[in-house]
Protein backbone atom coordinates (compact mmCIF):
# COMPACT_ATOMS: atom_id res chain seq x y z
CA UNK A 1 0.00 0.00 0.00
CA UNK A 2 1.13 3.54 -0.78
CA UNK A 3 1.61 5.54 2.40
CA UNK A 4 2.54 9.01 1.10
CA UNK A 5 -0.45 11.00 -0.07
CA UNK A 6 -1.29 14.60 -0.93
CA UNK A 7 -5.01 15.32 -1.07
CA UNK A 8 -6.09 18.76 -2.23
CA UNK A 9 -9.28 19.22 -0.24
CA UNK A 10 -11.53 21.20 -2.57
CA UNK A 11 -14.41 22.93 -0.77
CA UNK A 12 -17.92 21.44 -0.79
CA UNK A 13 -16.98 18.40 -2.91
CA UNK A 14 -17.40 15.42 -0.56
CA UNK A 15 -13.84 16.14 0.57
CA UNK A 16 -14.63 15.77 4.29
CA UNK A 17 -15.64 12.17 3.59
CA UNK A 18 -12.35 11.56 1.75
CA UNK A 19 -10.48 13.17 4.63
CA UNK A 20 -12.08 10.71 7.06
CA UNK A 21 -10.74 7.85 4.88
CA UNK A 22 -7.23 9.34 5.02
CA UNK A 23 -7.46 9.96 8.78
CA UNK A 24 -8.46 6.35 9.43
CA UNK A 25 -5.78 4.90 7.16
CA UNK A 26 -3.10 7.15 8.65
CA UNK A 27 -4.14 6.32 12.20
CA UNK A 28 -4.23 2.59 11.53
CA UNK A 29 -0.76 2.60 9.94
CA UNK A 30 0.83 5.11 12.34
CA UNK A 31 1.53 7.62 9.58
CA UNK A 32 2.41 11.27 10.19
CA UNK A 33 0.10 14.07 9.10
CA UNK A 34 1.13 17.53 7.94
CA UNK A 35 -1.00 19.42 10.47
CA UNK A 36 -1.45 23.18 10.44
CA UNK A 37 0.72 24.96 13.02
CA UNK A 38 -1.02 24.82 16.42
CA UNK A 39 -3.45 22.19 15.14
CA UNK A 40 -5.94 24.36 13.27
CA UNK A 41 -8.21 22.92 10.60
CA UNK A 42 -6.77 24.86 7.64
CA UNK A 43 -3.25 25.47 6.36
CA UNK A 44 -3.61 29.27 6.54
CA UNK A 45 -6.17 29.15 3.73
CA UNK A 46 -6.87 31.28 1.62
CA UNK A 47 -3.15 32.07 1.36
CA UNK A 48 -1.11 29.92 -1.01
CA UNK A 49 0.34 26.96 0.87
CA UNK A 50 3.79 27.36 2.43
CA UNK A 51 5.79 24.54 4.02
CA UNK A 52 6.27 26.67 7.15
CA UNK A 53 2.50 26.44 7.81
CA UNK A 54 3.05 22.81 8.85
CA UNK A 55 3.58 21.95 12.52
CA UNK A 56 7.04 20.44 12.99
CA UNK A 57 8.35 21.34 9.54
CA UNK A 58 12.05 22.14 9.56
CA UNK A 59 13.67 23.72 6.49
CA UNK A 60 16.62 21.81 5.15
CA UNK A 61 15.49 18.40 6.41
CA UNK A 62 14.10 15.71 4.12
CA UNK A 63 10.30 15.79 3.67
CA UNK A 64 9.03 13.93 6.72
CA UNK A 65 5.23 13.82 6.50
CA UNK A 66 3.12 11.03 4.98
CA UNK A 67 -0.26 12.66 4.53
CA UNK A 68 -1.11 16.24 3.62
CA UNK A 69 -4.88 16.69 3.49
CA UNK A 70 -6.02 19.80 5.38
CA UNK A 71 -7.56 22.72 3.47
CA UNK A 72 -4.93 24.60 1.53
CA UNK A 73 -4.53 26.67 -1.60
CA UNK A 74 -2.28 24.51 -3.73
CA UNK A 75 1.32 25.49 -4.46
CA UNK A 76 3.34 22.47 -5.51
CA UNK A 77 6.94 23.68 -4.91
CA UNK A 78 6.04 24.29 -1.27
CA UNK A 79 4.09 21.02 -0.94
CA UNK A 80 7.15 19.13 -2.21
CA UNK A 81 9.16 20.33 0.78
CA UNK A 82 6.78 18.56 3.13
CA UNK A 83 6.05 15.15 1.54
CA UNK A 84 8.32 12.55 -0.09
CA UNK A 85 8.79 12.69 -3.87
CA UNK A 86 6.96 9.35 -4.12
CA UNK A 87 3.70 10.85 -2.81
CA UNK A 88 0.51 10.27 -4.78
CA UNK A 89 -1.31 13.56 -5.48
CA UNK A 90 -5.08 13.53 -5.87
CA UNK A 91 -8.10 15.77 -5.50
CA UNK A 92 -11.87 15.64 -5.98
CA UNK A 93 -14.08 17.83 -8.17
CA UNK A 94 -17.77 18.59 -8.14
CA UNK A 95 -20.17 19.88 -10.75
CA UNK A 96 -19.82 23.70 -10.39
CA UNK A 97 -23.60 24.14 -10.59
CA UNK A 98 -24.24 22.10 -7.42
CA UNK A 99 -21.05 23.47 -5.90
CA UNK A 100 -22.30 27.05 -6.26
CA UNK A 101 -25.71 26.20 -4.79
CA UNK A 102 -24.00 24.51 -1.84
CA UNK A 103 -21.51 27.35 -1.32
CA UNK A 104 -24.28 29.95 -1.32
CA UNK A 105 -25.96 28.18 1.59
CA UNK A 106 -22.82 27.20 3.48
CA UNK A 107 -20.91 30.48 3.03
CA UNK A 108 -23.95 32.73 3.41
CA UNK A 109 -22.01 34.95 5.82
CA UNK A 110 -19.33 35.91 3.28
CA UNK A 111 -19.21 39.40 1.79
CA UNK A 112 -20.44 38.33 -1.67
CA UNK A 113 -23.42 36.31 -0.45
CA UNK A 114 -24.56 37.99 2.76
CA UNK A 115 -26.60 40.74 1.09
CA UNK A 116 -28.19 38.64 -1.65
CA UNK A 117 -31.58 37.32 -0.59
CA UNK A 118 -31.26 34.30 -2.88
CA UNK A 119 -28.82 32.72 -5.26
CA UNK A 120 -31.13 33.84 -8.06
CA UNK A 121 -30.80 37.47 -6.97
CA UNK A 122 -27.01 37.09 -6.75
CA UNK A 123 -26.82 35.65 -10.28
CA UNK A 124 -29.03 38.38 -11.77
CA UNK A 125 -26.31 40.96 -11.10
CA UNK A 126 -23.33 39.27 -9.44
CA UNK A 127 -21.08 42.34 -9.55
CA UNK A 128 -23.60 44.19 -7.44
CA UNK A 129 -22.62 41.81 -4.60
CA UNK A 130 -19.24 40.46 -5.61
CA UNK A 131 -16.02 42.37 -5.09
CA UNK A 132 -12.96 40.46 -6.36
CA UNK A 133 -10.75 42.38 -3.94
CA UNK A 134 -12.64 41.20 -0.83
CA UNK A 135 -10.62 38.71 1.25
CA UNK A 136 -13.39 36.10 1.09
CA UNK A 137 -14.47 36.65 -2.54
CA UNK A 138 -13.11 33.26 -3.65
CA UNK A 139 -16.09 31.45 -2.09
CA UNK A 140 -18.38 33.08 -4.66
CA UNK A 141 -16.60 32.51 -7.97
CA UNK A 142 -14.57 29.65 -9.47
CA UNK A 143 -13.87 28.15 -6.05
CA UNK A 144 -12.15 25.05 -7.45
CA UNK A 145 -9.92 27.18 -9.68
CA UNK A 146 -8.92 29.15 -6.58
CA UNK A 147 -8.21 26.03 -4.48
CA UNK A 148 -5.94 24.69 -7.24
CA UNK A 149 -3.92 27.89 -6.88
CA UNK A 150 -5.12 29.84 -9.94
CA UNK A 151 -6.76 33.24 -10.32
CA UNK A 152 -10.56 32.81 -10.20
CA UNK A 153 -11.06 36.19 -11.91
CA UNK A 154 -8.78 35.47 -14.86
CA UNK A 155 -10.04 35.91 -18.43
CA UNK A 156 -11.40 32.72 -19.92
CA UNK A 157 -9.30 32.36 -23.05
CA UNK A 158 -8.62 28.99 -24.74
CA UNK A 159 -4.90 29.44 -24.06
CA UNK A 160 -5.41 30.17 -20.38
CA UNK A 161 -7.77 27.22 -19.94
CA UNK A 162 -5.34 24.93 -21.76
CA UNK A 163 -2.40 25.99 -19.55
CA UNK A 164 -4.44 25.59 -16.38
CA UNK A 165 -5.60 22.07 -17.30
CA UNK A 166 -2.06 21.07 -18.29
CA UNK A 167 -0.70 22.38 -14.99
CA UNK A 168 -3.28 20.39 -13.00
CA UNK A 169 -2.52 17.26 -15.04
CA UNK A 170 1.20 17.69 -14.43
CA UNK A 171 0.72 18.00 -10.65
CA UNK A 172 -1.99 15.42 -9.90
CA UNK A 173 -2.02 11.66 -10.38
CA UNK A 174 -5.76 11.37 -10.03
CA UNK A 175 -8.82 13.65 -10.04
CA UNK A 176 -11.95 12.12 -8.56
CA UNK A 177 -15.53 13.19 -9.27
CA UNK A 178 -17.85 13.58 -6.29
CA UNK A 179 -20.98 12.73 -8.34
CA UNK A 180 -19.39 9.30 -8.90
CA UNK A 181 -18.12 8.88 -5.38
CA UNK A 182 -18.14 5.08 -5.24
CA UNK A 183 -16.39 4.76 -8.61
CA UNK A 184 -13.90 7.35 -7.35
CA UNK A 185 -13.14 5.26 -4.27
CA UNK A 186 -12.56 2.16 -6.40
CA UNK A 187 -10.09 4.14 -8.56
CA UNK A 188 -8.38 5.51 -5.45
CA UNK A 189 -8.10 2.04 -3.95
CA UNK A 190 -6.48 0.83 -7.19
CA UNK A 191 -3.91 3.60 -7.44
CA UNK A 192 -2.98 3.42 -3.74
CA UNK A 193 -3.06 -0.42 -3.54
CA UNK A 194 -5.36 -0.22 -0.50
CA UNK A 195 -7.95 -2.79 0.55
CA UNK A 196 -11.72 -2.35 0.40
CA UNK A 197 -12.21 -1.48 4.09
CA UNK A 198 -9.70 1.36 3.75
CA UNK A 199 -11.97 3.23 1.31
CA UNK A 200 -15.33 2.45 2.90
CA UNK A 201 -17.04 5.53 4.34
CA UNK A 202 -20.28 7.11 5.50
CA UNK A 203 -21.04 10.52 3.92
CA UNK A 204 -19.80 13.30 6.23
CA UNK A 205 -20.54 17.04 6.32
CA UNK A 206 -23.66 16.66 4.17
CA UNK A 207 -26.67 18.97 4.30
CA UNK A 208 -30.20 18.16 5.26
CA UNK A 209 -32.25 18.27 2.04
CA UNK A 210 -34.50 20.97 3.55
CA UNK A 211 -31.70 23.50 2.96
CA UNK A 212 -31.17 22.59 -0.70
CA UNK A 213 -32.83 24.75 -3.33
CA UNK A 214 -33.91 23.59 -6.80
CA UNK A 215 -32.31 25.41 -9.75
CA UNK A 216 -34.09 26.53 -12.92
CA UNK A 217 -32.54 25.93 -16.34
CA UNK A 218 -31.64 29.61 -16.68
CA UNK A 219 -29.93 29.60 -13.28
CA UNK A 220 -27.91 26.53 -14.24
CA UNK A 221 -26.67 28.35 -17.36
CA UNK A 222 -25.85 31.49 -15.37
CA UNK A 223 -23.86 29.48 -12.84
CA UNK A 224 -21.86 27.78 -15.61
CA UNK A 225 -21.08 31.15 -17.19
CA UNK A 226 -20.17 32.79 -13.88
CA UNK A 227 -17.93 29.85 -12.91
CA UNK A 228 -16.59 29.25 -16.39
CA UNK A 229 -13.06 28.29 -15.31
CA UNK A 230 -14.47 25.73 -12.84
CA UNK A 231 -16.75 24.40 -15.57
CA UNK A 232 -13.76 23.90 -17.88
CA UNK A 233 -11.85 22.03 -15.14
CA UNK A 234 -14.84 19.87 -14.27
CA UNK A 235 -15.83 18.86 -17.82
CA UNK A 236 -12.25 18.07 -18.79
CA UNK A 237 -11.50 15.88 -15.78
CA UNK A 238 -14.92 14.22 -15.79
CA UNK A 239 -13.98 13.01 -19.29
CA UNK A 240 -10.48 11.81 -18.29
CA UNK A 241 -12.00 10.10 -15.21
CA UNK A 242 -14.09 7.78 -17.41
CA UNK A 243 -11.23 7.30 -19.86
CA UNK A 244 -9.12 6.14 -16.97
CA UNK A 245 -11.78 3.70 -15.77
CA UNK A 246 -12.06 2.24 -19.30
CA UNK A 247 -8.29 1.97 -19.60
CA UNK A 248 -7.37 0.65 -16.13
CA UNK A 249 -10.41 -1.21 -14.83
CA UNK A 250 -13.17 -1.60 -17.43
CA UNK A 251 -16.86 -0.91 -16.86
CA UNK A 252 -17.83 -4.44 -15.90
CA UNK A 253 -15.20 -4.84 -13.23
CA UNK A 254 -15.99 -1.33 -12.03
CA UNK A 255 -19.63 -2.31 -11.54
CA UNK A 256 -18.60 -5.37 -9.53
CA UNK A 257 -16.19 -3.33 -7.38
CA UNK A 258 -18.80 -0.64 -6.73
CA UNK A 259 -21.32 -3.31 -5.71
CA UNK A 260 -18.81 -4.83 -3.29
CA UNK A 261 -18.07 -1.40 -1.81
CA UNK A 262 -21.77 -0.58 -1.38
CA UNK A 263 -22.47 -3.97 0.21
CA UNK A 264 -19.66 -3.45 2.69
CA UNK A 265 -21.01 -0.01 3.52
CA UNK A 266 -24.48 -1.46 4.11
CA UNK A 267 -22.99 -4.12 6.39
CA UNK A 268 -21.15 -1.47 8.39
CA UNK A 269 -24.25 0.73 8.61
CA UNK A 270 -26.11 -2.30 9.97
CA UNK A 271 -23.36 -2.98 12.52
CA UNK A 272 -22.63 0.61 13.55
CA UNK A 273 -25.54 2.97 13.14
CA UNK A 274 -28.75 3.47 15.01
CA UNK A 275 -31.45 3.68 12.34
CA UNK A 276 -28.80 2.86 9.70
CA UNK A 277 -28.48 6.43 8.43
CA UNK A 278 -27.75 10.08 9.13
CA UNK A 279 -29.83 12.30 11.42
CA UNK A 280 -30.45 16.03 11.79
CA UNK A 281 -28.30 17.89 14.37
CA UNK A 282 -30.91 17.97 17.13
CA UNK A 283 -31.16 14.16 17.04
CA UNK A 284 -27.42 13.55 17.53
CA UNK A 285 -27.13 12.09 21.04
CA UNK A 286 -23.35 12.18 21.52
CA UNK A 287 -22.14 15.79 21.42
CA UNK A 288 -18.60 14.67 20.54
CA UNK A 289 -20.00 13.47 17.19
CA UNK A 290 -21.73 16.77 16.34
CA UNK A 291 -20.47 18.20 13.02
CA UNK A 292 -19.75 21.91 12.74
CA UNK A 293 -22.92 23.78 11.74
CA UNK A 294 -22.10 26.55 9.28
CA UNK A 295 -23.97 29.31 7.44
CA UNK A 296 -27.57 28.40 6.65
CA UNK A 297 -26.79 24.71 6.16
CA UNK A 298 -28.00 22.01 8.52
CA UNK A 299 -25.21 19.45 8.63
CA UNK A 300 -26.24 15.87 9.35
CA UNK A 301 -24.49 13.46 11.69
CA UNK A 302 -24.82 9.95 13.09
CA UNK A 303 -25.67 7.97 16.22
CA UNK A 304 -23.70 4.83 17.00
CA UNK A 305 -25.48 1.74 18.31
CA UNK A 306 -25.24 1.09 22.03
CA UNK A 307 -23.67 -2.03 23.52
CA UNK A 308 -21.01 -2.69 20.89
CA UNK A 309 -17.81 -4.42 21.97
CA UNK A 310 -14.84 -2.11 22.43
CA UNK A 311 -13.11 -2.86 19.14
CA UNK A 312 -16.29 -2.51 17.05
CA UNK A 313 -17.25 0.67 18.89
CA UNK A 314 -13.83 2.16 18.11
CA UNK A 315 -14.14 1.27 14.41
CA UNK A 316 -17.69 2.65 14.17
CA UNK A 317 -16.83 5.84 16.02
CA UNK A 318 -13.93 6.51 13.66
CA UNK A 319 -16.23 6.16 10.64
CA UNK A 320 -18.60 8.87 11.88
CA UNK A 321 -16.28 11.26 13.74
CA UNK A 322 -16.55 14.71 12.11
CA UNK A 323 -13.45 16.21 10.55
CA UNK A 324 -12.62 18.80 13.21
CA UNK A 325 -12.87 16.37 16.14
CA UNK A 326 -10.91 13.65 14.32
CA UNK A 327 -8.21 16.08 13.25
CA UNK A 328 -7.86 17.33 16.80
CA UNK A 329 -7.58 13.77 18.20
CA UNK A 330 -4.85 12.86 15.72
CA UNK A 331 -3.00 16.12 16.35
CA UNK A 332 -2.88 15.41 20.08
CA UNK A 333 -1.59 11.92 19.36
CA UNK A 334 1.14 13.18 17.04
CA UNK A 335 2.18 16.12 19.21
CA UNK A 336 1.53 15.07 22.82
CA UNK A 337 4.20 17.49 24.03
CA UNK A 338 2.24 20.48 22.64
CA UNK A 339 -0.41 19.88 25.29
CA UNK A 340 1.82 20.20 28.34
Amino acid sequence: PKTSVVFLKVHKSASSTVMNILFRFGEMHNLTFAFPVNGGSQLFYPRHFMAKFVQGFSPGSAPQFNILCHHMRFLQPEVQKVVPSTAVYFSILRNPVQLMESSFTYYKGTSAFSHARSLEEFLRQPYHFYNPKAADSHYAKNLMTFDFGFNPDGDVTPKRVHLMLKAIEASFDLLLISEYFDESMVLLKEILCWDLDSVVSFPLNIRDSSTRSPLSESMVEKIKTWNRLDWEIYTHFNKTFWERIDRDIGRERMQREVRALQQRQEELAEICLQGRGSVVPKEIKDSSLMPLQHGNARILGYNIKQGLDKQTEHMCRRLVTPELQYSSTLYKKQFPQKLQ
